[in-house]
This record gives C-alpha cells, structure tokens and sequence, in this order.
C-alpha cells in the first residue's frame, strides 16, 4: 500500500470559523471546495480539511467526551506559536506542565473544540 496523501478532516458546526482557524495556524488559505467541505492549502499541500457537521458535539478535554483526534504542531518559539494560534482563535486548554524536562507541550482547542498541542523542546530554545 502506497498512501499518497494524508489530510487531517475535522467536523465543525462552524465550517467558516474552523477552516478559518486552521489556515490562520498554518499559514495557509481557505478553498471552499462545496458547501459543506473546505481544504485548507499550505504551500499546495492540502493537510487540513473542515466538513460541516452541524450537529457537531465538541469533545471534552480531558474528561468527559472521548477524544476524537487531536493535533502536536511542534514549534520553535512556543511564547510566539501561542500568541499566534490565540490571534486566530485558539483557547487554552492547559499550560505547559513539565518544567524540568527538554520537551514539553501546551494544549489548545480551535473554535470547534478540537485539542491540539503545541510542543517545544526547551533544549532548542
């Protein structure tokens, strides 16, 4: 099996605001390519789609609703990517919690809800 193509899909009420979002933490633009499916390009790669799901219950983090699927975007400067991702939308979730060890994540939700981390190395720093 060759796969030629990986897109993460995420289900959002908001279609807008969650395709939105995700172009905005990836540098990327929004092509609406049906009513209820939008691509996000970067670069012409398509790593992020949104599909209406107007029903769409956000997950609960971390207890409460299983989690669907969530995103690490390993960063260089995490005091930047969190300025970044919080001008588009983000909310944080929960703060970085491993003070004394290299590697170390913050979790972030889009607007539809869905965690993502951003994770760092602090031995790169």
């Amino acid at each position: 099996m060759r796969i030629t193509r990986l897109t993460t899909v995420f289900d959002a009420a908001d279609i807008e605001a969650e395709s939105r979002f995700w172009a905005g933490v990836l540098g990327g633009t929004v092509t609406v390519t049906a009513e209820d499916w939008h691509k996000v390009l970067v670069d012409g790669a398509n790593p992020v789609s949104v599909q209406l799901a107007p029903d769409h219950v956000p997950p609960q983090w971390p207890d409460g609703n299983p989690q669907q699927v969530h995103v690490d975007l390993w960063v260089e400067d995490v005091a930047a990517a969190h300025e970044h991702v919080m001008s588009v939308g983000a909310e944080l979730l929960q703060e970085a919690q491993y003070p004394d060890e290299d590697e170390d994540f913050q979790v972030y939700a889009s607007p539809a809800g869905h965690p993502f981390c951003l994770c760092f190395s602090r031995a790169a720093s």
